[in-house]
């Protein structure tokens, strides 16, 4: 972590010695010479932070060096802070306005003091680590297994696409069988201490095409510590695809009658994952049926730690893996590509190892996510081996918890805050990996310095890596995948391994976790640089003005505080109509009677854009109360010039306009504008942010005025582009996109209709990966504008067009690349078919409401690589023929809500690759025809292993 903080604090000063040198006017000379010291220190770290599992002393150097590079980095920025703010005319104004501000120098002389005695401080703490036996890293080529050099050629880890289900067949069976038939029982508990596989059984059960048949509503709820049961309701709800706005509204009691009814008359299977207390399950309890006494055809499956949760349950003990059991889990993770091992020595100590994991999964699984980076080297074993028994004579609490630890103490040291920057996200929190890694290069601890070379990669690509690195530790889970790219969409934390992430995380000072249990102790954070928010507080209660970044992960204001603030005749009112609290009778109500209120939410911006002006990050994940911010974001933001993110997503201010002080965040690369009001003004400052990477317009913008983007070259995602509120020849300059997202109309000015070649290109970027269109209403694009927009996009595997158009461009306007087209409310009148199929490596194609034509047509070899096809909503359509060969790789299908389309293809019987046929909301007759009884249409779908109908006729 040390090694992560000077890396940090090299990074951040030679980007002001190089970029922002006018800031560090006076100082530079004692700025460059600290850069160079920290960058020697960092080769003594590397070793250093190896060897302080075992010796204390060097842990408490470590721990020192950490707390100085931070204060180096605070000198530095807090002196680039006070030129900047003045800064405000060019260099010989800012000079003569410096000479007086700074009173005769005493800031210059004070700043180059402070940066001495920090000079001094690490040539101290060197001399004592190389007393110690802690050298210098100077050989280069030297192998060490701790390298920041990432490996250049890895293989493939094929443990990390799946959950592993070994030692859970006979259970996986026995539960489906319990669910699926008519019992007595309607409650069963999955029970066994944590890291058995709880959560990875129930997720079988979720999705065993058996249980999908059997019940008409599926939900899978993570119940969080401590248990929100509204949450809770909402979330099975939203499984069940109904909860609706109004849903939003009701009180508790309502929302538990409305779901309790569904449970009583429908089929449905509830699954709650991890609920750790009988108090949890009393607070549920008034939704369900079978526990409120009355009748129902729905099942609850529960995992938990704890036996009793539920008294009159069927309960299902998961007991440890045996010796046999635990080899098989063993080598499936550490040799994912070979069936046996060759080495005895290797077999050997595997088997040695493997024992201390007492049979627990989870530890046998991280054990064998280590050994897996290992590339087979009976040396590297052989140090694990050790490692794992020294842990255990260590160690107060002897077993397999200690593996756990060892998966931390092996990462290298570039992973090491990567992984303790998950402490920042609360229990079963479903991360979104973009997200994630945008948070890691704003707060350096993934590098940029790296990148900006011709060829050379971006810091977003080496997080993705790093972020796969503990993928294939089997330290984080995969939870979705990007449908194109199969690249990871989200990740999770398995609780026990999250408990110690946390321990980590608090032992190093790494984060302070503002939760219902240290509140009230905020205003002894002194040496924590970062906050993460999971339970509201008054932020006045920090005092430390060095705080790097805060994370909000609950609503920035909750009712229980606007209860006390509002008069009773407005809370009333918002109770009544939230859905209409932005209009001028709310505003009368709020100025002339919640004055106090409107205090408060203005005082919380001010107390953070006025105190921690070395904040990098600033983010709310998650609001709930509508996201209600107060009146306006005040103009004091202009102040945070160190902010390298800045997300106001969801929140509303009543005050729909932006202040244009957000143009002196210079240093931002990640803003994201989607606020929750309808419209906002966005004023045009944004060219100013010319290192943004990353930037996320809101939804609709007033168009007072037009945005002007052209010189934002280093953007790499642009969200809610459009033609109205910005300049389309800005995206020529963007030579960096990779993601773009048009959201509203798109009109291409002065277009030759004529010859489409003739007009200028739109993109600029030979990286642009993905491309969505949408727009609202009944607008639509031309087509003609659509192919010269794709005509430009060479590259992009992903294209997602969600707005009206007559007819698609020819195929070869389309991107030989293309691996995902998602077709929605497109309204079609020809046949897109004949165009698509074309495409030689298309492998998912969805349509929804995108063609009102009768009939469809795919030729044969047309669609060689298609893997999915849905057809959803397309109401008009009477038939489908399929020649035979055409999409020989079809592996699913889904036909939804034509209710006109009368069969099936005649030739789907020789696509013999279709695994799964899904017919959903699909008429009786249609059904029929393809029951395996009597079905006259059954003989063309005979061959597909799984056939699914689900509300049909």
């Amino acid at each position: 972590m040390a090694w992560s903080a000077v890396t940090s604090a090299v990074t951040t000063i030679g980007n002001l010695l190089t970029e922002e040198a006018i800031y560090l006017w006076g100082v530079e000379e004692q700025v460059d010479r600290l850069q160079t010291e920290l960058q020697w220190m960092k080769s003594s770290l590397m070793v250093a932070e190896t060897k302080q599992s075992t010796d204390e002393r060097i842990r408490l150097w470590v721990a020192e060096i950490r707390e100085l590079a931070y204060d180096a980095e605070d000198i530095v920025e807090e002196f680039a802070l006070k030129i900047g703010s003045k800064n405000k005319g060019g260099l010989p104004s800012c000079i003569k306005r410096s000479a007086c501000c700074l009173n005769e120098g005493w800031v210059l002389h004070e700043t180059r003091s402070r940066i001495e005695k920090i000079i001094e401080r690490i040539n101290d703490l060197v001399r004592r680590l190389q007393a110690y036996g802690v050298k210098e890293l100077k050989d280069r080529g030297e192998e060490s297994s701790f390298s920041t050099e990432r490996r250049e050629s890895r293989r493939p880890y094929p443990h990390i696409m799946d959950d592993n289900i070994v030692g859970l067949v006979d259970d996986t069976e026995g539960l489906v069988e319990v669910l699926t038939k008519e019992s007595i029982c309607k409650v069963v508990t999955i029970w066994g201490m944590g890291g058995l596989g709880k959560t990875t059984l129930a997720k079988k059960i979720y999705h065993h095409r058996q249980v999908i048949d059997y019940f008409d509503h599926l939900a899978f709820v993570y119940v969080s510590q401590p248990c929100q049961k509204r949450n809770v309701w909402e979330d099975i709800l939203s499984g069940f695809k109904t909860l609706n706005v109004e849903d939003r509204k009701k009180r508790d009691e309502e929302l538990a009658e409305k779901l309790c009814n569904i449970l009583e008359v429908k089929k449905c299977l509830v699954i709650l994952d991890d609920i750790w207390t009988s108090e949890a399950w009393d607070s549920l309890k008034p939704a369900f049926p079978v526990a409120t006494g009355r009748d129902s055809n729905s099942k609850i499956l529960l995992t938990s730690r704890n036996r009793g949760i539920v008294p009159y349950a069927d309960i299902r003990e998961l007991k440890c893996l045996n010796d046999e059991e635990s080899w098989e889990l063993f080598q499936k993770i550490a040799f994912p590509q070979t069936e046996n091992i060759i080495d005895v020595e290797m077999k050997k100590l595997g088997k040695n190892m493997v024992k201390h994991c007492a049979g627990l999964p989870l530890a046998i699984v991280v054990l064998g996510g280590i050994l897996a980076t290992k590339n087979n080297l009976l040396n590297e074993w052989r140090k694990i081996s050790d490692n794992v028994k020294s842990y255990l004579k260590r160690g107060k609490n002897q077993g397999p918890e200690d593996v756990l630890a060892l998966s931390y103490d092996d990462l290298p040291p570039y992973l090491r805050p990567c992984f303790l920057y998950l402490s920042h996200f609360p229990e079963d929190y479903m991360i979104d990996v973009d997200r994630l890694i945008q948070l890691w290069v704003a707060e350096g601890i993934v590098s940029s310095k790296q990148e900006e070379r011709d060829g050379g990669e971006i810091a977003e690509d080496v997080a993705e890596s790093y972020l796969m690195e503990l993928v294939e530790r089997c330290m984080i889970q995969v939870r979705e995948r990007d449908m194109a790219t199969l690249k990871v969409k989200t990740i999770q934390m398995h609780d026990l391994m999250r408990d110690l992430c946390l321990s980590k995380a608090k032992q190093e000072n790494f984060v302070f976790i503002v939760d219902q249990s240290n509140a009230s102790s905020l205003s002894m954070i002194r040496k924590v640089r970062r906050v993460s928010v999971h339970e509201f507080f008054f932020i006045q209660c920090i005092k430390s003005p060095n705080i790097r970044s805060l994370l909000f992960f609950n609503e920035f204001f909750p009712l229980e505080e606007l209860e006390k603030s509002l008069p009773l005749e407005v809370l009333n009112y918002v109770k009544e109509h939230d859905d209409e609290v932005w209009n001028p009778l709310y505003l009368i109500l709020l100025i002339s009677g919640s004055g106090t209120m409107a205090l408060k939410f203005r005082g919380v911006w001010r107390y953070m854009f006025n105190n921690f002006k070395l904040l990098r990050a600033l983010n709310y994940e998650k609001t709930t109360y509508d996201g209600f911010a107060g009146l306006k974001l005040p103009s004091d933001i202009g102040n945070l010039i160190h902010l390298r993110f800045l997300s106001l997503k969801h929140l509303k201010f009543f005050w729909q306009k932006l202040p244009s002080s957000l143009g002196n965040l210079r240093c931002l690369q990640t803003l994201d504008l989607r606020v929750g009001n309808e419209r906002i003004h966005v004023p045009n400052v944004i060219w100013r942010m010319e290192q943004l990477r990353h930037l996320y317009l809101p939804s609709r913008c007033k168009s007072r005025t037009k945005l002007k983007l052209g010189t934002l070259r280093k953007l790499l995602t642009l969200v809610n582009f459009n033609t109205k509120n910005c300049y389309l020849k800005d995206l020529i300059n963007m030579t960096n996109l990779r993601e773009l997202e048009i959201y509203g109309p798109f009109n291409i000015e002065n277009f030759n209709e004529k010859d489409l070649g003739e007009n200028p290109p739109i993109i600029g970027s030979k990286y642009l990966h993905s491309l969505s269109i949408i727009t609202s209403g009944d607008k639509s694009i031309d087509p003609k504008h659509l192919a010269h927009l794709l005509s430009n996009c060479t590259s992009i595997c992903k294209l997602s067009v969600e707005t009206r158009i007559s007819e698609l461009p020819e195929y070869h306007y389309f991107s030989s690349h293309l691996a995902y087209i998602q077709l929605s409310r497109c309204k079609l009148e020809k046949d897109p078919m004949p165009t698509l199929e074309k495409l030689p490596n298309l492998r998912i194609l969805e349509f929804e409401i995108s063609f009102v034509g009768k009939e469809m047509f795919c030729s044969a070899q047309g669609f060689p690589k298609l893997e999915s096809l849905i057809l959803a909503e397309l109401y008009y359509l009477e038939e489908w023929k399929v020649d035979e060969g055409a999409m020989p790789s079809l592996q699913r299908l889904e036909i939804e809500e034509c209710g006109n389309l009368k069969m099936l293809p005649e030739r789907l019987r020789f696509i013999t690759t279709l695994k799964e046929l899904k017919i959903e909301s699909m008429p009786k007759a249609f059904k029929d025809r393809l029951e395996e009884e009597g079905g006259e249409d059954f003989y063309k779908v005979k061959h597909v292993p799984s056939i699914i109908f689900q509300n049909c006729g």
